[in-house]
């Protein structure tokens, strides 16, 4: 494997320019939460002044309760063991229970939160970096995440869904056999099944699923696991969940964030409601406040204010955040310093910082994650062929491609050059027109303009003409940018690691580590 090359995310067309301008510190009381050494140092010295050895003693047993059916490695027991310390800091990752971990983005998110903390530890060696993983074990939209794709197959699973997705105890294992029919003949294709063998064992729940998985592939990193579904670690948020039921004060503080990025940016990505928080049962639902009573949505459950903050003295793992409070729950458990996020989530975390504010807790350094694409020998010699660069893939690629199907076209040159005289002619026209009455100056416009209009329907007969003639040549464009782009998506939101992991093994893992970026976001191209 060998990196061809690596594009800064201000170079690609469709990264948001939200995230661009985040990037480029352009957006104002976000500047010293992008990365750099001094950002850090500064969020050192708050996250250690607010976070609390009791909190450090409930995360550690926490963590040891829920990793204790796993084979920890060294370095697991280490981070482990130096959460309890007070110079010890996580940067955090968090993604969905997707089958088998879903697209490959999950493995390289986590790979990123690894190395951003052996950096870390290298600029700051008086402190401790513990990679966290926040496994999304409460979002209950399970067909989000019942599938996985590789490049000849699209496998799912079928439970009872409703619930916190992470609770589903799973009976149906029948794509496991279709997983090895594919895979059995790969170098590492035995090494692939008994892991998908071991983690989706009938009667594992899916958070157990993800956390062997995970285990697996990420335990002699020190990488550790945090299932937020814990009544011990939600009993320290119950003051700020109280705060949610009783004033409204997410939706309150964030107004104003969310009333900028939408206007300078458009729809936001996830809109604060009054109440943040759902409602665990063998469902998750939405709790809603009307009149004097709070209802569960979709349940016949309703409750007094009193009544509610009872249930939540009492039993606050009822009690489960959404997309909006759900890195205030992480942020208010862990002595995090960063968090490590797709575009998407980095977007919703920019609408909170009024409220982390409010509420007294410190915001984090946030960073929008790295992407991967790996490209074979074979179709990085096809796009060199064709006189193309690997970023005219992450371009216009319509345009790219007419332009390549016009290139060097006599016809098209002729016409662009008759355009041309044509401009000229009615720029010395409109000159003289302006010497007689105004109507015939307005009469030269009018015909420039119809003329003009003439040449674009030309050139566009002629580019749907040469795309005829030309058909083998526009298929090839065509084929190749689905090589690049598989179901016409970036490549790491449709296949799983299985993909990559069935021929290289480990060893893929750890080149993934190596050609990581930590300081800039990037997309990074390898040839595999």
């Amino acid at each position: 494997m060998k990196t061809i090359n690596k594009i800064s995310f201000q170079d690609i067309e469709s990264i948001p320019q939200l995230i661009k301008d985040f990037l480029n510190q352009k957006i104002e009381g976000f500047e010293e939460y992008t990365f750099s050494l001094d950002h850090f140092k500064k969020q050192l010295h708050q996250k250690q002044n607010s976070f609390t050895s009791a909190q450090r003693e409930i995360l550690a047993e926490a963590l040891e309760d829920q990793l204790s059916g796993l084979k920890f490695s060294l370095s697991q027991r280490q981070n482990l063991n130096d959460l309890k310390l007070q110079n010890t800091f996580t940067i955090t990752t968090g993604h969905q229970l997707n089958l088998f971990s879903g697209p490959v983005f999950f493995v390289y998110k986590i790979l990123q939160a690894i190395k951003t903390c052996s950096y870390l530890k290298e600029k700051f060696p008086e402190f401790n970096f513990v990679p966290v993983y926040w496994m999304a074990s409460e979002d209950h939209d399970f067909a989000e995440i019942n599938h996985f794709k590789t490049e000849n197959n699209y496998y799912e699973i079928n439970e009872k869904s409703g619930g916190a997705v992470g609770r589903i105890q799973i009976t149906d294992t029948f794509f496991i056999s279709e997983f090895e029919k594919e895979f059995k003949d790969f170098v590492f294709g035995t090494e692939l099944i008994l892991m998908l063998k071991e983690a989706y064992k009938a009667g594992n729940t899916l958070t157990e699923a993800i956390r062997i998985l995970v285990n697996r592939l990420f335990s002699d990193f020190g990488l550790l696991m945090v299932d937020g579904d814990s009544k011990e670690l939600k009993k320290q948020i119950k003051d700020t969940f109280k705060d949610e039921l009783l004033n409204f004060t997410l939706q309150k503080t964030s107004k104003e964030k969310v009333e900028f990025l939408t206007e300078k940016y458009g729809k936001v990505q996830v809109n604060p409601r009054e109440i943040n928080l759902f409602y665990l049962t063998d469902t998750r639902d939405r709790i809603d406040f009307y009149g004097n009573k709070y209802i569960i949505v979709d349940k016949n459950i309703q409750f007094t204010q009193e009544e509610i903050l009872d249930e939540l003295e009492k039993h606050p793992e009822k009690f489960s955040p959404n997309a909006l409070m759900r890195p205030v729950y992480q942020e208010t458990i862990l002595p995090n310093l960063a968090y490590i996020g797709g575009n998407a989530e980095i977007m919703y975390w920019l609408e909170l910082k009024d409220y982390f504010t409010e509420i007294n807790l410190p915001f984090p350094i946030l960073i929008p994650r790295n992407s991967m694409l790996f490209l074979k020998e074979k179709t990085l010699g096809k796009i060199e062929k064709l006189q193309l660069k690997i970023e005219d893939f992450f371009k216009n690629f319509t345009a790219i491609t007419n332009a390549k199907i016009l290139d060097n076209n006599e016809i098209l040159s002729l016409l662009q050059d008759k355009e041309n005289k044509l401009i000229h002619q009615f720029s010395e026209l409109k000159k003289a027109a302006e010497t007689t009455e105004k109507s015939f100056g307005n009469m030269v416009k009018a015909e420039e303009i119809r003329q003009l209009k003439s040449f674009k329907r030309m050139k566009k007969r002629l580019l749907h003409a040469e795309k005829i003639k030309q058909n083998e040549l526009l298929e090839r464009l065509e084929n190749l940018f689905l090589e690049v782009h598989p179901s016409k998506n970036w490549q790491e939101r449709v296949y799983n690691f299985s993909v990559f992991f069935a021929d290289h093994g480990y060893f893929w893992l750890a080149n993934c580590l190596e050609e990581m970026e930590i300081e800039e976001s990037k997309l990074i191209i390898l040839a595999i």
